[in-house]
């Protein structure tokens, strides 16, 4: 056993620790107290805490980095998004998977342990398997105007079980209101049930387009699934809010990650804490595609469950966990940091099925802590710990046995 010493232990389960220690063995978490004794290991000036989870990402849209410039509306920024999409038709071309695999490597150094990744072509899921990140992998399907959903269904089933590995797990998922079907919704859900531990995720309430598309059938995304010729000729919007929409097709529980939700009035979040849902927040993309900041404090005030995420590197600057929580911070300053905090690590890993090894420091679980310097005069760790980590400022603790 290694035991690591630091001025400051982050269990997340409990309150800070200041002066303590944590006990590593064979790859876990085998004590963890105050003090540490003449044989630990002294790290000095650093707060240990879990390593971070990103419940929402799109590994596969890395090599998207700085080609899709901010965008004022949503529409716009997806009708940029699709035509780059179009000249790499190859999901294997080299010039998509290595810089994947260069994000995955990156946002490990800045400390993320754990990822919720979103893939249309499952490229990225030997990519985590090389690395050795865990992950729940979405595999999300579009179809607004699905003719076969079941099928449709089965066959991604089909490609979900072959791709997951010893460290993906792998599931199958909607892409959103506006780019799937409502059968295809109700067969995707009906997956969900007939996998015991499977968890999904969808986006939803990200833009105000589509806010108008579901409550009057009309808006900016009508008109670009009508450009792209997805537009199913018989649609009837449903004349309700996005989250009225899904949960009453009975696709939202505990089980389906909600992710953004800019757009969520009180009522909306008051019906997703009452179905136990999990909302990942990624407030950096959230500005940067046209649709404004979330109401994250009106997210916590109502109770609901929250995570973070990045989205992809064609929406933020990197795929920092701390840079995400230091926006969170800035459009969030009245939630505790502590909350915060708990969302970046424990609340996105019991989300994406991952609790009982990941997210928290406790004894049994897996030693994926990391050590974060703590500059001199820095008294409010967590405050510090959500406003001003750098990657430079993260390391690793050694793992034997990983």
């Amino acid at each position: 056993m290694t035991r690591f010493r630091a001025d400051w232990i982050l269990p997340v389960v409990d309150e800070p620790i200041r002066g303590g220690f944590v006990g590593l063995d064979d790859g876990r978490i085998v004590d963890v107290g105050e003090g540490g004794g003449p044989a630990a290991v002294d790290l000095g000036r650093v707060a240990i805490l879990p390593a971070l989870v990103n419940a929402h990402t799109h590994l596969e849209l890395s090599y998207l980095h700085e080609r899709i410039p901010a965008a004022k509306k949503f529409s716009d920024w997806v009708r940029m998004v699709m035509t780059v999409r179009q000249a790499y038709p190859d999901a294997a071309d080299p010039r998509l998977v290595e810089p994947a695999r260069a994000a995955i490597t990156r946002a490990r150094a800045a400390g993320t342990g754990l990822f919720g990744e979103v893939s249309n072509t499952l490229v990225t899921v030997p990519l985590l398997e090389e690395a050795g990140m865990p992950a729940q992998v979405f595999y999300e399907l579009t179809g607004f105007t699905e003719q076969e959903p079941s099928r449709r269904v089965a066959e991604a089933r089909r490609r979900a079980d072959a791709a997951a590995g010893r460290f993906a797990r792998v599931s199958v998922a909607p892409h959103a209101p506006y780019s799937v079907s409502a059968a295809l919704f109700q067969a995707i859900r009906e997956d969900i049930d007939a996998q015991a531990a499977t968890v999904s995720s969808v986006h939803l309430g990200e833009a105000a387009d589509e806010v108008e598309l579901l409550r009057h059938g009309s808006g900016e995304l009508r008109r670009v699934l009508e450009d792209l010729g997805r537009w199913p000729a018989d649609w009837k919007a449903p004349g309700t809010s996005p989250v009225h929409y899904l949960s009453d097709l009975g696709v939202l529980d505990s089980r389906v990650l909600v992710v953004h939700g800019v757009q969520f009035n009180g009522d909306d979040l008051t019906r997703l804490s009452a179905l136990g849902v999990t909302l990942v927040s990624c407030p950096r993309s959230n500005v940067n595609v046209g649709v404004g900041s979330p109401p994250l404090e009106a997210f916590y005030a109502m109770g609901v469950s929250v995570a973070f995420g990045t989205d992809s590197l064609a929406s933020v600057a990197t795929l920092s966990m701390f840079d995400e929580l230091a926006e969170a911070r800035r459009i969030a300053p009245r939630v505790p940091a502590r909350r915060l905090l708990e969302s970046a690590t424990l609340v996105g890993a019991r989300a994406l099925g991952f609790g009982a090894e990941y997210g928290s420091i406790e004894e049994g679980k897996r030693a994926a802590l990391i050590a974060v310097a703590v500059p001199a005069g820095v008294e409010d760790v967590e405050d510090f710990l959500v406003s001003h980590v750098t990657a430079e400022a993260v390391t690793w603790l050694p793992v034997a046995g990983r």
